[in-house]
């Protein structure tokens, strides 16, 4: 069985369905189903297990050979959409712990001062604010460079295939085109680059192993298999069901370096 879904910034829960022929890698063909409880969630036998990260990946991926301007655009879109959501939610938090400090003045003589801790969150929030505006301005920023230079590579593109169709007889055309062919080039590695570090603004990918669920029954003894492909990344995690139906993973979590041009890929 094998999934796609693309990538997201908010942490992802991660479950598989699966069919009733599907049976477990242990179970036999001939092997009744049995009168089990429903589904429990996931236990762990390490309980406080720090999640798995690849450390064998660098932070930047090398920049990508062609440039993607429609998947990048997509990408765009969607990071702008949840940063402003999040913008939102916290000036929403602001404007009401705000509040509560005006009532708070406004009732001072009924001896009610504002709680020092109203101060802290509100200075926390600002802070953090900050902080959300100043990357959505340099994912704008980005964004627009991309933009110009795929606007250029277009023109230079266009350059080209103008100079090829014509009669390249005159040393003048000759170098006409091979000057348009070195723009092209040019800006096509600009904006491979400008891909790579809007990646890098991407923040982390958060997957959580909750359990399999489906329609077929798990049996006790049952053992799985998960791999997951998200690019280069890699995670496989291996479980069984014990006799009190209670799943038992070897790892739960794991954190990927999100792909602009890449979609996750899950196998069980």
């Amino acid at each position: 069985m094998s999934l796609s879904v693309r990538p997201q910034r908010r942490v992802l829960v991660t479950k598989i369905n699966r069919s009733q022929s599907f049976a477990g890698v242990n179970s036999s063909a001939d092997r009744p189903f049995r009168n089990l409880s429903p589904f429990t969630p996931t236990v762990s036998r390490k309980t406080g297990s720090r999640v798995s990260r690849m450390f064998s990946m660098s932070h930047k991926s090398p920049p990508p050979k062609v440039p993607q301007p429609n998947r990048l655009d997509e990408v765009y879109e969607a990071l702008k959409k949840g940063l402003t959501a999040y913008l939102e939610v916290h000036q929403l938090e602001l404007e009401k712990l705000s509040t509560q400090i005006r009532e708070s003045k406004r009732n001072s003589r009924l001896s009610l001062t504002p709680s020092p801790l109203l101060f802290q969150q509100v200075k926390s929030i600002e802070r953090f604010l900050r902080r959300l505006e100043f990357h959505a301005s340099k994912i704008d920023e980005l964004y627009e460079a991309y933009c110009i230079q795929r606007r250029l590579r277009d023109g230079a593109h266009n350059m080209v295939k103008a100079y090829s169709t014509g009669s390249p007889g005159s040393r003048e055309a000759r170098e006409s085109l091979a000057e348009a062919s070195k723009g092209y080039k040019e800006y096509t590695e600009n904006m491979c680059l400008l891909e790579n570090d809007l990646e890098s603004q991407l923040g982390e990918f958060h997957i959580r192993m909750k359990g399999l669920a489906g329609f077929a029954r798990l049996c006790a003894g049952d053992q799985y298999e998960i791999f997951m492909k998200y690019g280069r990344q890699r995670w496989k995690l291996r479980g069984r069901i014990e006799v009190n139906s209670k799943q038992v993973w070897d790892s739960e979590e794991m954190v990927f370096l999100p792909l602009i041009t890449e979609f996750l890929s899950i196998k069980v």
